[in-house]
């Protein structure tokens, strides 16, 4: 019998409570709620990551978040793959973006780091960008504030109103990808305009 091949979901953020809510955390919330929503606890440890094990739609995958800093979490995230022997191509990356308006998400297969620091150090620690990615657009700040302050910062009060519906939608692409394929879910969920209600 042919072994179905194991997929790896990994939600870029920063480890720590100070940071648990902040736009930088994208990553990480979407994870969360893939793994609540599919009963996938994320209770292991090895490499400096926190990670589970189970089935999404009858898809094998592992759901991981990187316990390093954000422009650290590369090699972890390698040696994660590396002990599951998941190819690149088996891997989908979920991280926050700050040229995609808040709200928008875009699904890409492969790319360069965009000046974002986690994929930057997933990108060096992989030998290159040849893995699938779900952006989740978090838009720049409209206070002048600096691209740190913004990233690191909490959502607004009307942000903050939608952000559940956003991360249900991440999640929801994330499966898509998972079970269907990147181009269904390029199809489906690029170039739509989100609409948030509160």
């Amino acid at each position: 019998m042919l072994q179905k091949q194991l997929r790896l979901v990994v939600g870029l953020g920063n480890p720590g409570r100070e940071y648990e809510k902040t736009r930088h955390n994208a990553g990480f919330m979407t994870v969360d709620h893939i793994a609540q929503t599919f009963s996938i606890p994320l209770d292991k440890r090895k490499f400096n990551t926190v990670f589970g094990k189970g089935l999404i739609e009858g898809v094998d995958a592992i759901l991981a978040k990187p316990l390093a800093f954000m422009n650290k979490s590369g090699p972890p995230v390698q040696n994660l793959a590396g002990y599951f022997k998941i190819l690149n191509r088996d891997m989908l990356v979920i991280h926050d973006d700050i040229d995609l308006d808040f709200g928008r998400i875009k699904i890409i297969e492969k790319g360069g780091h965009g000046g974002h620091n986690g994929v930057r150090s997933l990108m060096d620690a992989f030998g290159g960008g040849d893995f699938s990615r779900l952006r989740i657009g978090i838009g720049r700040s409209g206070t002048g504030a600096d691209v740190t302050g913004h990233v690191l910062g909490k959502y607004s009060d009307d942000e903050s109103k939608v952000l559940d519906q956003l991360i249900t939608r991440c999640r929801d692409a994330a499966v898509t990808i998972l079970c269907k394929g990147i181009k269904d879910g390029m199809n489906r969920f690029n170039n739509q305009r989100t609409v948030l209600t509160s």
